[in-house]
């Protein structure tokens, strides 16, 4: 009885101290949609055609990058640039050890109103929310200023809103709102049948645009002389010192990956290299996990084998 006793406790000890299974290939999995399924795409064709262990993992895009750059990582499937130009910059530009796959989905980022809004209210430019009696429209709690949904917490674009917003002035009729993006769309939703004005912030590739008739509203265009955004991982006072009275760039969406790959796993690296998606393709995936509630890995491998000819031309 006590040898056994003392065997068990062996494999206790041993059980404890023994290192925790890794997967062959961690992708980074940071708080939107379209990220989520692509994320899930990604996993489907490596498991299927290199017999790997794929994990996803959530975090933010911060936290993806230097875990990249650690190797604890090794993806991200969706980094929007100019967004993450700063954490791009360090690791890709820099540091080496972070890869850019070339092949952007072309992005739009903005401020929309529903039609109603528009069209009841005359809500059409963002310089009308700089207006007190404009922006009462939108306030929900009575104190007076009305309320703008920016983004989620942890989204570089998140940031920029609240530059832009000071930028053209709305910071000071406007509460600037951070919630995560579902609850900010139910609202939308409740807005669209309530008939009551909501402003919030708007992007492409998304599904919302086929949801509910939507007004982006009308803003000077982009001038880069103009633009002078810093993020606050690179500043303290990154608000104070940043400034953006116009319109967003075009934006692009790069699957970004570990450099190492490209010695430890070449033929992942390859593929990670070549996936091209378009803004269609990928405001469709996220309409299947959002408004059909499919579930994002289901979705994945009926994608995959929906779409074997694109897949190969990746594989190759």
């Amino acid at each position: 009885m006590k040898l056994l006793k003392t065997l068990a406790a062996g494999a206790v000890a041993l059980a404890i101290s023994a290192p925790a299974y890794a997967a062959d290939i961690v992708i980074g999995v940071p708080n939107w949609p379209s990220v989520n399924v692509t994320a899930n795409v990604l996993k489907v064709i490596l498991e299927d055609n290199f017999g790997l262990e794929v994990e996803l993992q959530n975090g933010t895009n911060p936290i993806v990058f230097e875990a990249m750059d650690s190797g604890s990582m090794h993806v991200h499937p969706e980094v929007w640039l100019p967004n993450q130009s700063n954490l791009h910059n360090k690791f890709v530009k820099e540091k080496g050890t972070v890869s850019m796959n070339p092949n952007g989905v072309s992005a739009f980022q903005g401020m929309c109103v529903t039609k109603y809004t528009a069209d009841e209210h005359g809500v059409s430019k963002i310089s009308d929310l700089t207006d007190p009696d404009i922006a009462k429209l939108f306030d929900t709690d009575g104190d007076g200023l009305g309320e703008i949904w920016i983004g989620a917490p942890g989204w570089a674009s998140t940031n920029v809103e609240k530059v832009r917003a000071k930028s053209y002035g709305y910071s000071e009729t406007m509460n600037l709102t951070e919630m995560d993006e579902t609850l900010a769309l139910a609202e939308v939703d409740n807005a669209v049948v309530q008939k009551k004005p909501i402003v919030f912030f708007c992007y492409t590739p998304h599904h919302m645009f086929a949801l509910h008739e939507l007004v982006i509203l009308e803003e000077p265009e982009y001038d880069a002389a103009k633009w002078n955004v810093i993020q606050p991982t690179d500043d303290p006072n990154w608000l104070e010192k940043s400034s953006a009275p116009v319109a967003w760039d075009l934006a692009y969406l790069h699957i970004h990956y570990a450099s190492a790959l490209e010695t430890a796993q070449p033929e992942v690296a390859s593929l990670l290299s070549k996936v091209k998606l378009d803004t269609d393709t990928v405001s469709k995936m996220t309409f299947a996990l959002v408004v059909e509630k499919q579930d994002p890995l289901e979705y994945a491998k009926a994608w995959v084998a929906e779409n074997g000819d694109m897949v190969e031309k990746w594989l190759r």
